[in-house]
Order: C-alpha cells, then sequence, then structure tokens
C-alpha cells in the first residue's frame, strides 16, 4: 500500500488553515465547541483465550472455573473442502456434525449458562477462510450470519493469515460482506462487533496486513479493532530481545499505523481510542520459532504495558496449551496441542493475562465508532514553552535531532530536510523521525548546547584541511571526512554524502561543552591559520 511521504495530509493541511482563520478572526473558542463531541465511553477491555476446537485431546472450556477462561475465542471456521460458501470447524465437522460428535452446541450453551460467553473466529493458517474460495456475495454473508446465529454470538473474529491474507480479492469480498451484514444486524437492533486478527512483526503489520484493515474501512466496516499475533517475530526480532519487549514494540508501532489507517479513511480519533481498538494475542509458551518462549515473565510484562496504553483487549493461543507438558513429551522445542513447552508451576498464562481484563467479549458490539476532532490548540506550537525548536522546513537536521511539532517531541533516525515530522506513513522505516511524547506542560526551551569559546578556529576557504580537523562554520562546529580545500561547509545542508564536512552530534558537542571530550590533539583542532 503506497502512502505519500513528503507531504502533508489533506487533514493536517485543513486543519492548519483552520487554526490560521479562527486565531485571526477571533473564532477559536467557537470551533472548540464545535469540536467538543466525544465518543461514547470504551467499554471495559476484555480477555478471551482462543480454544481450538478439534484439538485432539479436546479441552473441555464448557467447564471453566475461574473468571480468566469464563470467555473463550472458539477456532476455525473455515470453508469446507467441497463447498466454499459452506462453514465448517477446521474442515473436520459441519456445524450439525459438531453438534453430534462433539457435543458443541451443548457446552456453549452450558458455558452461557454458567455466565460465560463466546466468541467465534473464522479463518487460521491453515485452511480456506469462507472468503477465499467462497465468490457469491449474498452467499457469503448467509454463511457469517449463519455461524453467528448457531452459536447466539454478537462478535466476530476473523483471523486472516497465509494465502487468505495475500488474496487481496478475498479481502474485498470479506469487506464488503461483512459490511452487509453488520449493516443489516444494525438495523435489526442486533448488535455485531468485528475483529481483525492479523500477524504482526515488531514494526507493526505487514503491508498485506494494513490491506486487510483498510479494506474493512473503505467498506464502510464498523471495525472494533484489531487483534495482532505477538508471536513467531522472525527476522525482525532484535538481538537479545524477549518476546516480552518484541510484543509491546509490536503494539507501539501497529498503533501508529491504526492511527495513519484511520486519518486516511477520514476518521479522526484519538490516540487513546485507538489504543481502545488494539488487542493482543501472544502465543504462550513455546512458539514456532524454536528460539522463540513466551515465558511468564513476558505474560506480566505484556500485561502491564496494555492495561497502562488502555489496549480493549487480550487473548492468546491457546487455552489447549495452558499447562507444563508431561514427562513423556520430551521435546518441548517441538510445539504441542495440548501443553506450553515452559513449566508453569502452579501458575496459568490466563490468569496472568487475563488480569485487568474485566469486560465481557460481547462489550465492543454495542460500541459505534464515533470520529473525534481534534483541537486546533493541539497543533499549535509555542517557543516559549516548547523543549526544543520548532520544526522548519528549510532546515536541515542530524541524527539525534530533536525537534517539536504540533506539540509533540520528534527525534531525528538519520540527517533530513524538509521531511515533516507527523506525515502519516504506514511504515516507521518511511519516516525519518521518531515519536518521543508529548510536549509537557511546564516546559521551557533547553539549552542548546554551544562548544566553549576558542575551541575551534572558523573556516577559511583557502586552508587545506585533513580528515579529522574541525571547524566552526557559522557557529557550528563541523568535522573533515577526508582531505579537502575551498570546499564550504554549507553544502552539507544540501548534499550531505557528497560534501567533506559533516557536523558535529549534539552528543559530541555535550561532551565538549562538559569537559567529557576531548578539544585538543591531532586531527582535533583546525590549523592555525584558518581563522577567518
Amino acid at each position: 500500500m503506497s502512502s505519500a511521504t513528503h507531504r502533508l495530509s489533506f487533514r493536517r493541511l485543513v486543519m492548519a488553515i483552520v487554526v490560521a482563520i479562527a486565531v485571526a478572526s477571533g473564532g477559536f473558542f467557537a470551533y472548540q465547541a464545535w469540536a467538543s463531541n466525544q465518543a461514547d465511553p470504551a467499554p471495559d477491555p476484555w480477555f478471551a483465550a482462543y480454544v481450538d476446537v478439534t484439538a485432539t485431546p479436546s479441552y473441555e472450556f464448557e467447564s471453566a472455573t475461574k473468571e480468566s477462561s469464563k470467555e473463550v475465542m472458539l477456532s476455525f471456521i473455515v470453508a469446507a473442502k467441497d463447498g466454499a460458501c459452506t462453514p465448517t470447524w477446521g474442515t473436520a465437522y459441519t456445524m450439525d456434525e459438531a453438534a453430534v460428535s462433539l457435543d458443541l452446541d451443548r457446552r456453549i450453551a452450558r458455558l452461557q449458562q454458567q455466565g460465560g460467553d463466546v466468541g467465534i473466529s473464522f479463518g487460521g493458517l491453515l485452511n480456506d477462510e469462507l472468503a477465499t474460495g467462497c465468490t457469491d456475495h449474498n452467499a457469503l454473508v448467509a454463511a457469517y450470519n449463519s455461524v453467528l446465529n448457531r452459536y447466539a454470538s454478537t462478535t466476530i473474529d476473523l483471523d486472516i493469515e497465509g494465502e487468505n491474507l495475500t488474496d487481496t480479492a478475498a479481502g474485498e469480498r470479506r469487506a464488503a460482506a461483512i459490511a452487509s451484514l453488520q449493516e443489516s444486524r444494525r438495523a435489526a437492533g442486533e448488535d455485531l462487533a468485528v475483529w481483525l486478527t492479523l500477524p504482526a512483526a515488531t514494526f507493526g503489520l505487514t503491508e498485506d496486513g494494513t490491506t486487510a484493515v483498510a479494506q474493512m474501512l473503505d467498506a464502510g466496516v464498523d471495525v472494533s479493532g484489531v487483534n495482532i499475533m505477538t508471536m513467531n517475530f522472525g527476522e525482525s526480532l532484535a538481538d537479545g530481545e524477549t518476546s516480552g519487549a518484541a510484543s509491546i514494540r509490536s503494539l507501539q508501532e501497529t498503533h501508529r499505523q491504526l492511527g495513519v489507517l484511520y486519518d486516511q479513511a477520514g476518521i479522526e480519533l484519538t490516540d487513546a481510542t485507538i489504543w481502545t481498538k488494539l488487542g493482543a494475542t501472544p502465543m504462550i509458551g513455546q512458539n514456532d520459532n524454536e528460539d522463540e518462549v513466551f515465558t511468564m515473565k513476558d505474560a506480566v510484562a505484556l500485561n502491564e504495558f496494555a492495561l497502562e496504553k488502555g489496549t480493549g483487549r487480550m487473548s492468546m493461543w491457546s487455552l489447549n496449551r495452558d499447562t507444563t507438558c508431561g514427562p513423556n513429551y520430551a521435546d518441548v522445542t517441538r510445539v504441542s496441542d495440548a501443553c506450553s513447552g515452559v513449566a508453569q508451576g502452579d501458575l496459568f498464562f490466563a490468569d496472568v493475562l487475563a488480569e485487568g481484563y474485566d469486560g465481557h467479549v460481547a462489550s465492543s458490539a454495542k460500541t459505534i465508532t464515533t470520529e473525534e476532532p481534534a483541537d486546533p490548540a493541539d497543533f499549535v506550537d509555542d517557543p516559549a514553552t516548547s523543549p526544543y525548536a520548532i520544526w522548519q522546513e528549510d532546515a536541515s537536521y542530524l541524527a539525534g535531532a530533536k525537534i517539536v511539532w504540533h506539540r509533540n517531541v520528534y527525534q531525528a533516525k538519520w540527517w533530513t530536510r524538509g521531511e515533516v515530522p507527523d506525515n502519516p506513513v504506514l511504515n516507521s522505516w518511511e519516516t525519518p523521525w521518531t515519536l518521543v511524547g508529548p510536549v509537557l506542560e511546564g516546559e521551557t526551551p533547553v539549552k542548546v548546547p554551544t562548544v566553549p569559546e576558542g575551541t575551534y578556529s572558523n573556516w577559511n576557504g583557502t586552508s587545506a584541511y585533513e580528515e579529522g580537523d574541525r571547524v566552526l562554520f557559522d557557529g557550528v562546529p563541523y568535522e573533515a571526512k577526508w582531505w579537502n580545500q575551498g570546499d564550504s561547509p554549507a553544502a552539507f545542508s544540501s548534499d550531505p554524502d557528497g560534501t567533506p564536512w559533516a557536523p558535529l552530534t549534539t552528543e559530541q558537542i555535550k561532551s565538549l561543552s562538559d569537559g567529557s571530550g576531548t578539544t585538543g590533539g591531532a586531527g582535533d583542532l583546525a590549523p592555525a591559520d584558518t581563522e577567518g
């Protein structure tokens, strides 16, 4: 999915114009009153672990004795091998067959009798999700509807991965069918929550994942949330990074991406609301990748972070696996459907991950997404109350430089010029800026470090400079990357790679200012005849 990297979004451009007009005309407070309408309070966050319905041995989800296991996400409804529009459980049972062979209907009723509830998950990795092969719109809508009616569920979970995810035509069919289903149910006074469960790396959703979300939004689906599979990170995992830390990083990046996707869909939501539309599903214990293990410590870290941010959902794969493997299971690095592969003692992953998630599966079904127009004051930067300089389009910024833009602090990842800090891009590598956080109340400008007076001589166009020589140019210290003569440091702003000069970093200047760096010695000071 392409995105514009070098321009302001239309919404932000309009917002800037509105702010300018409002301030100039005295209508600022009128606008604030207009923009004050907020969405309904978000439902309580909920926890529902996945249960593999067709796994052997069968997991008795209906016998839940703990609150953490009374709400479950049953998986997976997929297309029958001999009928693309016929829903089945894992291709092994039709719904009627599951009622007889698995006693599934009676077991669901038993769970609901005890105050529990179920959501239904469609798709998974191994088989065709209904939309992959069912090309008739009405038949597809009817197939989804028949499942929800059969199990009295108001929550649909679309676990889209593998070839089901890369098939964009199937994605369009799926989005259109779900939009029709949701619209008809709401028209009849019935609720329907739509959750997308998608694979993620530490950099967030893949391109196919962002496309899947965009398809739903473009079709008019009121997406309750995006639940990311925080597992099997592969090459995106940093050296020494724990599964918990990777999961947190993945959530942060997906939050940013989801904000962009809603922005592109013309739906303005606050950061807090975007967090309520996020969920996480770790694979407890041993992951499919042998080197990745999600431990109890990881579960605690993920739970604490998710609660702090206000994510709307927490799940896990799976309740079937939430136990220590027995002594006869010799190779715990080989993933089992019936145990976690780690020593759990008396602890259960479900208890740890469910902590603080007191809502119910059906909670989000009643919530209708409401646009939340931004307050123009959030986009007005005041140098007197900003810790760093306000971003300027014609200024050059080195790696590590910090600026303020629209009441947020950003840090440059590499040299940049003219790249809007909050330009909405789906992938973090598309922007040279990292969002650090908001400008805090009571902040004042941070003193910009400067080199002590007399540290370096001014650059002279007639002098020759060796690699490592340092000079001052317009008050900024530069270091020579190679021998040069007559090459002005000014060229760095337009051609940082081609010029022989590079400005010192903020860290280098700080070290000189506080006396921790070297201010003399070979290759450090400019030649004595360079004063100009």
